[in-house]
């Protein structure tokens, strides 16, 4: 069973509980304007355009075991701090049982599971998911289906349908929704107001966590010969993510 995976990076502290390996595969049904890794959105493994010395290529096959081989290699500092693998993207979904697979065998081996995704997929691959894992972060970029489709590239109906039916499902895991908070798209008061109510009715919900926007994957897009399509916006203020974080306690009880 193989996959295409994107890199792999190790010793993360800001994808789950502890030090954790953090998988990302290759594959995206979205294109989001402020995305911070333009070159896991497709799935084929693909090169920079610049004239370069030795040409940076985005992507590689891998087995279930040879990614397994990996994340094994930090063992010790997962039992230690509470950690484990964390997969990520692009959106797992797009490789959903490469993602099931592998997910399932961490599990088995006694690695704390974790999957950050977009939720934009059928739900008959997500409920298996969430039974190997024991956190989601997930997504939740825009509640106007316009909006969410003109800023990333597809409506959001599939997301919040799949977001509901979490409150169906007897998976035993955290749900953590992830707002990038995006100065003049997503922070005012009606979306957050949305956002907030409708994330208070998830069962599984355990926190908010609000990802302030930043520009650290804006050179990609140069090296893939991509138009950035936010090269003016600025990263969102402590003044401005306190304000996102009132409105969004208003209705649920951690927002981080």
């Amino acid at each position: 069973m193989e996959g295409t995976v994107l890199r792999i990076e190790r010793s993360s502290i800001f994808d789950g509980d502890g030090l954790r390996t953090v998988v990302f595969l290759k594959g995206c049904p979205l294109s989001c304007w402020w995305c911070n890794a333009p070159e896991s959105q497709s799935m084929l493994i693909e090169g920079t355009t610049e004239e370069e010395t030795r040409k940076k290529m985005y992507g590689r096959l891998m087995t279930v075991e040879e990614v397994l081989k990996e994340v094994r290699k930090d063992s010790s500092f997962y039992f230690h701090s509470g950690g484990g693998m964390t997969l990520s993207g692009g959106e797992p979904l797009s490789q959903s049982y490469f993602s099931r697979c592998l997910l399932q065998q961490t599990e088995r081996e006694g690695i704390d599971t974790v999957v950050e995704t977009t939720f934009y997929g059928d739900w008959g691959d997500i409920d298996p998911i969430l039974h190997h894992v024991s956190a989601a972060y997930v997504d939740l970029k825009i509640m106007n289906p316009k909006e969410h489709k003109k800023y990333c590239g597809v409506d959001n109906k599939k997301i919040l349908e799949n977001l509901k039916r979490t409150n169906e499902t007897n998976a035993d895991f955290r749900l953590v929704i992830r707002i990038p908070v995006i100065p003049g798209i997503n922070d005012s008061e009606e979306n957050l107001h949305r956002t907030g109510a409708f994330a208070g009715r998830l069962k599984h919900l355990d926190a908010i966590e609000l990802l302030p926007y930043h520009r650290l994957g804006a050179g990609n897009y140069r090296k893939l010969g991509r138009a950035y399509l936010l090269p003016d916006l600025q990263t969102p203020s402590q003044e401005e993510l306190e304000r996102c974080r009132e409105i969004l306690s208003l209705y649920v009880k951690r927002v981080i």
